[in-house]
């Protein structure tokens, strides 16, 4: 027993001795070539979780952050690559945020009274362009303050180049503009200013006191774009454009909006509070801002169950947008709370409820105890409250369809922002 002993630790050291250097029970050990978790994430293990990057492929089933040692390439990795790149470009662009985007074309085209059509289509293809234009300009502008901060971003880290995220920047806005004037002029003339209004956010509002503002305008200028390219979107039959309509639908012009303007100052102004709080994402330490937006989102939620925004006879748009939605709309205005037993009533109520139990409790929750992770959930929380608060302004103007097409993007956006941080 003794000899069994003393030989099975000789033994040990025996096999031990056999392994190459740095090649100890599966792992790198000081070589050059050992990769670590933190190391990828560029931010020493600090990086939230959504946004950290999956470890590299490895050669052995079961390894994590090794290399191959053999002269042979790797084709785990060279697989791995073009997924890492996607998931890079994931991030940059913040995909799981874009379902918050066709929502304001969608209840903008509900505003003024009109079922979706072709000209819906490209603003909302517009809208998702230039949202995603101003994601990557975004990152572009921040580089600097993102290497101290947010470390793990594409850019900071390595994973997208500067010169890359500025020309996606560009393209993606001229792809929105593009598809804007297929809309019609209004509609280009909203997107152009709309697009002004992004890149003016992200290379020098940002770091104003008029940020919040600026990112405001920018998110009701998108709903009075798919109000816009929807009232003047006309074309004839069979595919071409009829002049009289066309001439027709730009002499109306951005007029045909302007039943939608209560509507898109609602979006804006949940807008503001989002972008309010977020100023202090990273640093935290702001309990005032939180409770003050929370404030502004009870209001808000008041002012959707209004009783009618006021539908002036004579407005330009007012009879037609009454014909469209029919006598739905008409009751939902009968009254502040209009008939609690209008099955589309209840519908706005419902969304309302969960525009409120969305954006609510991170607010709150944020002004409690002011940390980033809490003031990041507080700015995930708003902009997932979006869907909600679009889908409840659409069944506020009597397009119940509408309004439960936006809330069924409530899973998608959930799903994906799983994968893909909001922030």
């Amino acid at each position: 027993m003794r000899w069994r002993r003393n030989a099975l630790p000789a033994a040990l050291a025996v096999a031990l001795s056999v392994l190459p250097p740095g090649r100890r029970n599966g792992y790198s050990h000081g070589g050059p070539t050992a990769v670590t978790e933190d190391s990828l994430s560029g931010a020493g293990g600090t990086a939230p979780a959504p946004d950290r990057p999956e470890p590299p492929p490895t050669s052995r089933p079961g390894e994590r952050g090794a290399h191959t040692v053999t002269g042979r390439p790797d084709t785990g990795t060279d697989r791995g690559e073009p997924r890492q790149r996607l998931r890079a470009w994931a991030e940059l662009l913040r995909v799981s945020a874009l379902f918050s985007v066709p929502g304001d074309a969608l209840a903008g085209a509900a505003a003024v009274g009109r079922r979706p059509g072709r000209g819906t289509a490209l603003a909302i293809g517009a809208s998702l362009c230039l949202y995603e234009a101003g994601m990557a300009l975004n990152d572009w502008a921040d580089r600097d303050e993102d290497a101290v901060d947010r470390p793990h971003r594409p850019i900071p880290s390595g994973r997208i180049s500067p010169a890359a995220a500025l020309g996606a920047a560009g393209v993606l806005t001229a792809a929105g503009l593009a598809l804007a004037a297929r809309a019609g002029r209004p509609a280009l003339t909203v997107a152009t200013g709309l697009a002004a209004t992004v890149w003016a956010y992200d290379l020098h509002l940002k770091h104003t006191k008029a940020g919040p503002a600026a990112m405001a305008a920018a998110r009701s200028l998108d709903l009075l774009l798919g109000a816009t390219a929807t009232a003047t979107g006309v074309r004839a039959r069979g595919g071409s454009s009829a002049p009289d309509n066309v001439a027709a639908a730009a002499h109306r012009g951005l007029p045909a909006c302007l039943p939608a303007l209560p509507v898109a100052l609602v979006l804006g102004a949940h807008t503001y509070g989002v972008t309010a709080v977020s100023r202090h994402e990273t640093q935290g330490g702001s309990t005032g801002t939180p409770l003050a937006v929370l404030a502004t989102t009870t209001a808000l939620a008041a002012a959707v169950l209004r009783e009618s925004w006021g539908r002036a006879p004579g407005r330009p748009g007012t009879r037609r947008a009454e014909a469209d939605a029919g006598p739905v709309a008409r009751r939902l205005d009968a009254g502040p709370l209009g008939k609690v037993t209008d099955p589309v009533r209840l519908l706005a109520i419902t969304l309302t409820g969960a525009y409120l139990r969305t954006a609510g409790p991170p607010l709150l929750h944020a002004a409690l105890n002011p940390s980033p992770p809490l003031t990041q959930r507080a700015v995930g929380g708003g902009i997932r409250a979006m869907i909600p608060l679009q889908a409840a302004l659409a069944a506020r103007a009597g397009a119940p369809v509408t309004a439960l097409a936006v809330m069924g993007l409530v899973p998608l956006a959930r799903s994906l922002a799983r994968k893909v941080s909001l922030t």
